[in-house]
């Protein structure tokens, strides 16, 4: 097969499989088989094993500053092997998505707004044997090799519903009188616990009582300042902020705050109106 012309646009790939295994370099040997004038790029093989959430938000958190057309390779696929489906999505902001039908790939394709869908059901690009339990070197990294070469999407199987596929629904907020309950959905490499209460649940209570002075509580302990930035903290002392996800996060200024809580998902989260002139 000769070389493939490259592309202004580069093959980024999401896994759960870390570092220690050669779960990622066998998925690069294939890419590299099948387009090896491809840019590809770790985005993380860092995921926690089998979550899917996680994963998820990895993947929502970076599509768009990518440029337009790249490949996503994404695999956290604890059914492999059962009758979820392998998929690729095509969106119309132009990116596409390449992984398991269990969720994974569900907030960025939103995002992006979901153009096409179909099924990776083609044995002219996918390996010859299929493993039950390595879908990501047999099926995805093959669909995303050939997507990134040219292939249309519509080579690699038949069309599928939007409303037809898993989606991802994360648990939301809820508001009552002078607070906003959440919980912790993601925790990042320094141990900051990010929550699922966005910027504008902050704003809505603040206008509610028409004054600025928020705090932030986490599995019912004591109060703590809402911040600009983590250096505004003392050092080792428990600080809130809103984060590169525009989510509430909860850390420790040069610590851990999953460690130091002992949280993790699903860790109850609170934004307080404190007292004051209403």
């Amino acid at each position: 097969m000769p070389p493939l012309t490259p592309r202004p646009f580069p093959l980024a790939i999401i896994t759960d499989f870390g570092y220690r295994d050669h779960y990622v370099g066998a998925m690069k040997g294939v890419i590299a088989s099948i387009a090896p004038r491809a840019t590809v790029i770790d985005i993380t093989h860092g995921v926690p094993a089998q979550s899917i959430v996680a994963g998820a938000l990895c993947l929502r958190e970076t599509w768009r500053y990518f440029p337009p057309r790249t490949v996503f390779l994404a695999v956290v696929d604890p059914g492999v092997g059962t009758a979820r489906a392998p998929i690729a999505i095509e969106t119309r902001a132009g990116a596409r998505l390449v992984g398991p039908d269990n969720g994974l790939l569900w907030l960025a394709a939103s995002q992006a707004g979901i153009k096409r869908i179909v099924k990776l059901t083609s044995t002219r690009h996918r390996l010859t044997n299929v493993s039950a339990t390595f879908h990501g070197r047999d099926i995805f990294a093959p669909a995303a090799a050939y997507l990134w070469g040219g292939t249309p999407i519509s080579a690699l199987g038949p069309s599928l519903r939007p409303s037809s596929i898993v989606p991802l629904e994360l648990p939301r907020p809820v508001a009552s009188a002078r607070e906003v309950r959440g919980e912790v959905i993601y925790v990042d490499g320094f141990g900051n616990l990010v929550s699922n209460i966005d910027r504008q649940a902050a704003d809505q209570l603040r206008t509610r009582f028409r004054h600025k002075s928020l705090s932030v509580r986490i599995k019912r302990g004591a109060a703590m300042r809402l911040l600009d930035a983590y250096g505004d903290a003392p050092k080792g002392v428990p600080l809130a902020i809103f984060g590169s996800f525009n989510l509430l996060e909860v850390a420790i200024r040069d610590g851990n705050a999953a460690m130091h809580f002992a949280a993790g998902p699903g860790t109850p989260v609170s934004l307080v109106a404190a007292p004051g002139r209403t």
